[in-house]
């Protein structure tokens, strides 16, 4: 494992719902290091490609009480794993700002500004060097408040 990233074994309730699971082209290693910095994530453990000690077959990840996992994959064909299309991660969190702000210092990018919405929501939508696309949101006292 690379990175400052704290190792636990994942509990049960870190293994229900569902679990978006992305390829990262042989990046894997390298998002789930980001993503400590960015998120502050808890890395669960990375396992290596038996042929390919550099890329991952597989890595999970925990998020704001969530998991991600992730491999390399899927891209042996030579295309790219790419931007990561009509879909984006939602972190719904107490202190967004706080979120917001550690997002962009790790490297992250601004798709749309973090603000009060017309819902009453702070929101703001933030893409990762990975074409990732996270959305910080800190619900607000609601409509008509």
């Amino acid at each position: 494992m690379t990175g400052a990233a704290t190792t636990a074994r994942p509990d049960a309730a870190d293994m229900r719902g569902v679990i978006p699971y992305i390829a990262y082209d042989g990046r894997a290693n390298e998002a789930a290091d980001f993503y400590a910095k960015a998120f502050g994530a808890t890395d669960f453990g990375r396992m290596p490609n038996p042929d390919d000690p550099a890329r991952l077959m597989h890595a999970q990840v925990g998020i704001n009480g969530g998991s991600l996992m992730m491999t390399d994959h899927g891209c042996e064909d030579g295309t790219s794993a790419g931007r990561l299309n009509r879909a984006h991660m939602q972190l719904i969190v107490d202190d967004g700002r706080m979120w917001w702000d550690r997002a962009i210092a790790a490297g992250c990018t601004v798709v749309m500004p973090y603000e009060r919405q017309f819902w009453g929501d702070d929101w703001g939508l933030v893409e990762d060097p990975f074409g990732v696309q996270w959305a910080i949101l800190q619900p607000g006292p609601g409509r008509g408040e």
